[in-house]
């Protein structure tokens, strides 16, 4: 039978937080610890005039966006009766967990308008979305972390643990004060801002040039739409579209109903002709139809073309980006055409003749093993190309793909003309989507 010390309950205290978290630090962590200012502790605190008068409330901590690594604190936002007045961080003399002292007693009685590059510590970055680049995961702040550094206060980090954010949410004054759990420096941070803020203002964290496509495509997943369509814009038009590429088809068709037309239809032309096309058909007719408007011509109506055919068709997986050469064009010719070429995942070569009928699939290997001054139809390849037709089902590209065993099929017309490629993985991309809608034996007559 348990006894009564076995059924007592603690009552949850952000005090009991507090104590707790600085006892089990070392003495050298500790102290670094206590030189930190909760930003959201900060709310309510009073403001005081140099002779020790309570003049106002901090309402918020103002921060400037393009100041730097760490985003510097340009001033107060103090709350005085009905106004809420802006502090220029010039007039603070010390902001500690227990309010900020003023070094002037002039203050400004006017509304704090924001001005650009401007953002609210609380209002703006706190409980919103951010990015861990470097953990290249969406986190959302408990809190920020103020502290002074020379002359000048910055933001130095972001806590995202959830005893930050029940020691922020619980009454109590030590709710307070800095309580490091899970802390991220900022300089390892993205941030969004505030809805409606121009891109101008948003400043791309270095890191994220570092993060490969499938891993900003889950950022991409799971971050809400505003801060989706921030990430959107800060990234390098060419790695976003990568990154679509890897996205979930129903998340990507949520990004593209929700961006608007011209920048959808932008990204879908930047991404692989065969991933955009089975983006477009996720879309509904209307907007894929404007969104194909919006393109340039040339490659609206390769996309048009692409589908009009079945997703279970050849045509309706293959890609249409080919690298053709004349048989009459040199190895030299060659060469510079595709050291020209923004693609790194060119393998074979279609060689056409002057009718532009298929001959030849080269390796590059066997590219660039040959004399530069050869041509390229004199190039001697024992394989003779494979190739389908556009309407081949799935059944009959696996087959030819696996008798081949070379890695990718030449896609032709009626009169043996080269009009795209499968590779592999566009296989089991078509694999995966058929398997995603058949009706297998024993799902037969279910709804």
């Amino acid at each position: 039978m348990p006894n009564a010390s076995s059924t007592r309950t603690t009552k949850l205290n952000p005090r009991n937080l507090v104590a707790g978290e600085l006892a089990n630090l070392d003495p050298a962590r500790k102290a670094l610890v206590q030189t930190l200012v909760s930003a959201s502790g900060l709310i309510t605190r009073p403001v005081r005039s140099p002779d020790g008068k309570v003049v106002g409330r901090v309402a918020d901590t103002v921060i400037r966006w393009d100041s730097g690594d760490h985003p510097k604190v340009s001033g107060i936002i103090v709350r005085i009766g009905l106004r809420r007045s802006f502090l220029p961080i010039q007039n603070v003399s010390d902001i500690t967990s227990d309010g900020v002292s003023l070094s002037s007693t002039k203050i400004d009685l006017r509304d704090y308008e924001r001005r650009d590059g401007e953002f609210l510590a609380n209002d703006d970055m706190i409980d919103h979305q951010l990015l861990d680049v470097n953990g290249a995961r969406v986190v959302r702040a408990s809190d920020l972390y103020l502290t002074k550094i020379a002359r000048s206060y910055f933001v130095v980090a972001v806590d995202v643990s959830f005893r930050s954010f029940l020691r922020r949410v619980l009454p109590g004054s030590a709710g307070r004060s800095a309580t490091p759990g899970k802390v991220i420096d900022w300089t390892g941070i993205q941030s969004f801002g505030r809805p409606g803020e121009p891109t101008k203002l948003r400043k791309q964290n270095t890191a994220l040039t570092k993060l490969r496509p499938a891993e900003l495509a889950d950022l991409l997943e799971d971050l809400g739409r505003h801060e989706r369509q921030v990430l959107l814009e800060i990234l390098d038009p060419e790695v976003a579209a990568d990154a679509m590429e890897e996205m979930d088809a129903d998340d990507l068709e949520d990004l593209l109903l929700h961006a608007p037309v011209d920048q959808a239809a932008d990204l879908l032309a930047r991404m692989e002709p065969d991933e955009a096309v089975d983006a477009l058909r996720e879309l509904p007719e209307e907007d894929r139809e404007a969104m194909l408007e919006a393109m340039d011509l040339e490659t609206a109506r390769d996309l048009q073309e692409l589908l009009t055919y079945d997703d279970d068709e050849a045509g309706g997986f293959m890609t249409s980006e080919l690298v053709i050469l004349k048989q009459s064009d040199t190895v030299a010719d060659a060469r510079k055409i595709l050291l020209e070429l923004d693609n790194n995942d060119v393998q074979c070569i279609v060689v056409v003749d002057e009718d532009g009928r298929l001959l030849d699939d080269l390796h590059l290997i066997d590219l660039f093993q040959a004399n530069p001054r050869s041509l390229v139809g004199n190039i001697k390849n024992d394989s003779v190309p494979e190739t389908v037709g556009p309407e081949a089902d799935l059944e009959e590209v696996i087959e030819k793909l696996t008798a081949n065993r070379g890695g990718s099929l030449v896609v032709v017309d009626e009169e043996n003309r080269p009009i795209g490629r499968i590779m592999s993985d566009d296989v089991v991309d078509a694999l995966v989507a058929e398997r995603s809608t058949r009706n297998w034996p024993w799902q037969e007559g279910r709804s």
